[in-house]
């Protein structure tokens, strides 16, 4: 019983020092991100080792869009100018993305948000991880 207290103790602690998202820390999302996996709910995980398109995210005052695009030899993108609105809204201190299209309406969750790190979660518990793209050329 000793062993089950110190170590929900310990969680408890280890829990409560995670750093949580903040305000501040939502201009970390602007630019281009890399899907690398996604993890389903049973624990399978889907690796992506070349991505044809990535994600652009602009985003000022909670405010913006994600577009598709796609990177070239050149250091440019083509897009086919399709924007998803977001709205980040917070709840209790946990993140969200609202996204809306003139077809759907969704959200996603922001798990994780570092310089080079990004993970969202949809309502079907599917979390998506991302690395931030670094632009390259070919000249």
């Amino acid at each position: 019983m000793k062993k089950v207290i110190i170590s929900s103790v310990f969680f408890l602690v280890l829990v409560s020092c995670t750093p949580s998202l903040n305000d501040k820390d939502l201009s970390k999302l602007n630019g281009y991100w890399e899907i690398v996996k996604v993890e389903m709910p049973g624990g399978e995980t889907k690796d992506y080792k070349v991505n044809s398109t990535i994600d652009y995210f602009e985003i000022a005052n909670k405010k913006g869009f994600r577009q598709k695009v796609m990177p070239q030899l050149n250091g440019t993108y083509l897009t086919n100018n399709l924007k998803e609105n977001i709205q980040i809204s917070n709840n209790d201190g946990d993140f969200y993305l609202n996204y809306s299209t003139n077809f759907a309406q969704w959200k996603e969750e922001i798990i994780e948000l570092k310089d080079s790190v990004l993970v969202l979660k949809n309502k079907q518990n599917l979390e998506y991880h991302y690395k931030r793209q670094i632009p390259f050329s070919v000249k």
